[in-house]
């Protein structure tokens, strides 16, 4: 009985997305975006546990810098963008390389092709802030389609309608199982990379320890990583919002690496490329999200209170020493 409620659950969840996958991209710009701010202040609403977290997290980040009201709003502005994101990947089918440039503007392109360039092996290091999706089309229109792992869904029927969304401007797909090793045959064959980078791993994943707003977490050094192993730079590269539903890309100068830098090392370089964003803008930060999980025993800061001890995430920090 069990096994047939799951299989008539993911036939409808199925259907909903072909629903909003025909549906929305019909809407004008402007109603798509209205939509996606109103879906976004009702998430912020209705999902209690995550306004929790993301008023949990503000407080520990920014401290007294904003008042409880400024908190709020920015959790609601949160969640818009983050809707707005999503909502935009059902709409892309309206845009391509002939428009594209009306939603989209690039920081750093021409300085990106003079000391990188689009036809060399590079590792794009980015983060859920502003409109990614849009971000990810964009830049594979002006030809930086670089191999991206994309998490799987539960329900293996919804993995074809978001590929074929995310890849329309011509990145590729790779499976996350044994996800890091295709990425490192794309670099040695010529090809580039993107990874996301601000996701707080669990402990039994291969993780470093760096300092996010003066607090520790465990992130990815899976960039860090196909660096060193492909000599292929490191390019951070963020979107940062605009009035309407617009997006610029900004490509940072590639990371200056130095030499005999460690894992955790490269990752703290590429996280102050990002952070800094975040202080002046916070809004567009994915704050629902869990970014600080584990408690350290000497912590400095008031940690969110979802954060809790962890004897190997001691030991993580102890190899940082």
């Amino acid at each position: 009985m069990k096994s047939r409620w799951k299989s008539f659950r993911y036939r409808l969840e199925e259907w909903g997305i072909r629903l909003l996958a025909s549906f929305i991209p019909r809407l004008p710009r402007p109603i798509a975006y209205q939509l996606s701010r109103g879906v976004g202040g009702w998430a912020a609403l209705l999902d209690r546990q995550g306004r929790r977290v993301s008023l949990a997290n503000l407080e520990a980040a920014f401290g007294d810098r904003f008042s409880q009201s400024e908190r709020e709003r920015i959790v609601r502005e949160s969640y818009q963008y983050f809707a707005g994101t999503m909502i935009d990947l059902f709409w892309s089918p309206r845009l391509n390389p002939g428009n594209f440039r009306k939603l989209i503007e690039f920081e750093g392109l021409e300085h990106f092709e003079r000391t990188v360039g689009s036809k060399r092996p590079c590792v794009f290091a980015t983060y859920h802030y502003g409109n990614f999706e849009l971000l990810s089309l964009g830049c594979g229109w002006v030809g930086i389609q670089p191999h991206i792992i994309t998490q799987e869904f539960k329900n293996s029927a919804l993995d074809p309608i978001f590929n074929d969304l995310r890849t329309r401007s011509g990145h590729q797909i790779v499976p996350r199982d044994g996800g890091i090793v295709r990425l490192y045959k794309a670099l040695r064959r010529g090809g580039s990379v993107a990874i996301l980078v601000d996701l707080a791993l669990k402990l039994h994943q291969p993780t470093v320890a760096i300092d996010c707003f003066g607090m520790q977490t465990s992130v990815t050094y899976a960039h860090a990583w196909l660096a060193q192993k492909t000599g292929a730079p490191i390019v951070p590269v963020h979107g940062e919002p605009l009035p309407g539903g617009r997006v610029r890309i900004v490509i940072h100068p590639k990371l200056a690496i130095p030499a005999g830098a460690t894992h955790a090392q490269v990752a703290q370089l590429c996280w102050d490329e990002f952070e800094p964003v975040v202080r002046r803008n916070p809004a567009p930060w994915m704050w629902m999200y869990k970014y600080w999980r584990y408690l350290p025993a000497d912590a400095a800061q008031e940690y969110p209170e979802y954060a809790r001890p962890s004897p190997r995430f001691e030991q993580l920090l102890a190899q940082n020493r």
